[in-house]
């Protein structure tokens, strides 16, 4: 898949058109936005500090990071009609945030700690608007594992698919032999969900779709 990568702002003989500009590099979420019938214009990715506030929430984290994630995105598209779409996946089992695992072993550890046990996935999506103003919203996911072994954790870690992924693992692949229950939805897991998001976009002026 060939990712649209960040312009200069965009100019447009239609003044009535907005354009979509995805504030990260995620193919996944842009893999999804495309299921959904919508293309952004370019990617945005934006950099910011992602550390957890002392006894910060999961789900107040996570939209603290979306919205931060869509004005520092939004600060190269300044006075252009451009809505910024951002988002941020949060896996906590109770108030306990669980890191993206960054090491095999932030990988084992967040599997041996969601191993037969329930947990939320909350993904906050926000959409700064051109007069810069933010619209978000959060949806929640429950999931529940089945009791794993020490050599089911060992094989997906070795596997290497749950770096990068918060929680440690990626349910749009092997991890989802992994799932004995899930509880809403299943974009929201993966990392972008999609009822949510293309509410958010139509509530704030996106008419491409």
């Amino acid at each position: 898949m060939t990712l649209p990568k960040a312009a200069s702002p965009i100019a447009s003989s239609n003044p009535a058109r907005v354009a979509l500009v995805l504030a990260s590099e995620s193919p996944r979420r842009l893999a999804l936005l495309a299921q959904a019938g919508i293309a952004p214009d370019a990617m945005q990715p934006a950099s910011i500090d992602e550390t957890p506030l002392k006894a910060e929430e999961p789900r107040l984290y996570a939209l603290r990071l979306a919205k931060e994630k869509a004005r520092a995105a939004g600060e190269t598209w300044r006075g252009v009609r451009a809505l910024i779409l951002a988002a941020d996946t949060v896996v906590a089992c109770g108030r306990r945030i669980l890191p993206k695992a960054e090491s095999e072993k932030d990988v084992s550890d967040c599997l041996s700690l969601l191993s037969g046990r329930r947990h939320q996935v909350m993904t906050a999506v926000a959409v700064r608007k051109p007069d810069g103003s933010v619209k978000t919203a959060v949806s929640l996911t429950r999931v529940a594992f089945k009791s794993l072994t020490t050599q089911e954790i060992q094989a997906y870690v070795r596997c290497g698919e749950g770096l990068g992924k918060a929680g440690g693992y990626a349910i749009q692949g092997r991890a989802e032999a992994f799932v004995r229950q899930i509880n809403g939805s299943y974009s929201n897991v993966v990392g972008l969900p999609l009822l949510v998001t293309v509410g958010l976009l139509k509530g704030c002026g996106f008419i491409n779709l």
